[in-house]
């Protein structure tokens, strides 16, 4: 397998990085993680305005067009590994420094692109299982969550799911608040509306999830983004977890409680984002 490093393509065994690199040390670096359908990186505008957000708050400047170079690499690099349909992840951190905590700002950050094959499954609709995790959502080391290399509050919660692939962990806040799965937003319906956690819980703010509620707007369905506890989400009718890798995912239930009701919304929601995801570039284009 190829990878994309600092210009290259390069052999996965021949890719090496500084034992000086802050992303390593000092835990400076953001990653995006998306999907490519039949060689279309679906969202990709989406996550290059996310990324620049989180550059931003890390303290990462990059060069001119930047993204536009990003996209050409990552053409470059599903070709080098004839693949179609990938998933990809796409990693910048601050780059090699010395000893100690950096004041200015990086301005030779280290920018690589993973990449493996990964088949396109349709209408995906097995489900999961919530398990509420002991272990709460911290808040933000920052101003906002942001995709960074501090994913230790992530991996606790991986840790208490354990390996089983149909059980997705469920965080709550310190207060008690629905938050977020471990690698995934949560939706639910309740009387007709659609529901979801506020950005104020501590919650990453998805790509999918941003999809999700521009088409709700599109389509004219109500929704409600706010703090919620978790009896409102025990109550309600149907439930799914967005991902960029794992797409659109139902519920079918939370702990030893299952959801009987028809998943029709999220079946709707699921088959609209089969008819993008070969074409759309950003959300503002729905």
């Amino acid at each position: 397998m190829y990878v994309y490093l600092n210009g290259q393509i390069v052999k996965e065994e021949e890719a090496t990085i500084s034992i000086f690199e802050h992303g390593f040390m000092y835990g400076l670096g953001v990653f995006e993680t998306l999907r490519v359908y039949e060689g279309h990186p679906f969202l990709f505008h989406d996550h290059m305005e996310r990324m620049a957000r989180s550059l931003k708050q890390v303290g990462i400047i990059m060069p001119e067009k930047w993204q536009k170079e990003l996209l050409s690499n990552l053409i470059i690099l599903l070709e080098a590994n004839n693949y179609k349909n990938a998933y990809v992840r796409i990693n910048i951190s601050a780059g090699a420094g010395s000893l100690g905590l950096q004041v200015e700002p990086y301005v030779s950050p280290t920018i690589i692109i993973y990449s493996k094959p990964m088949p396109v499954l349709s209408n995906n609709l097995q489900g999961k299982h919530l398990q509420l995790l002991k272990t709460r959502r911290n808040t933000p080391e920052g101003p906002d969550r942001i995709k960074s290399h501090h994913f230790l509050n992530n991996v606790i919660g991986k840790r208490e799911v354990g390996e089983c692939t149909n059980i997705e962990g469920l965080f709550l806040t310190k207060d008690g608040f629905v938050a977020e799965g471990v690698v995934s937003n949560i939706f639910w319906v309740k009387d007709g509306v659609l529901y979801t956690p506020a950005l104020s819980t501590g919650i990453l703010g998805g790509i999918t999830r941003g999809f999700i509620l521009c088409l709700a707007n599109k389509l004219e369905i109500p929704y409600r983004v706010g703090k919620f506890k978790l009896e409102h989400l025990l109550n309600c009718e149907e439930a799914f977890v967005t991902n960029s890798i794992q797409e659109i995912v139902p519920i079918k239930g939370i702990e030893k409680m299952k959801f009987t009701a028809k998943n029709e919304l999220t079946e709707m929601f699921k088959e609209n984002y089969e008819k993008h995801r070969t074409s759309l570039w950003s959300t503002v284009n729905i």
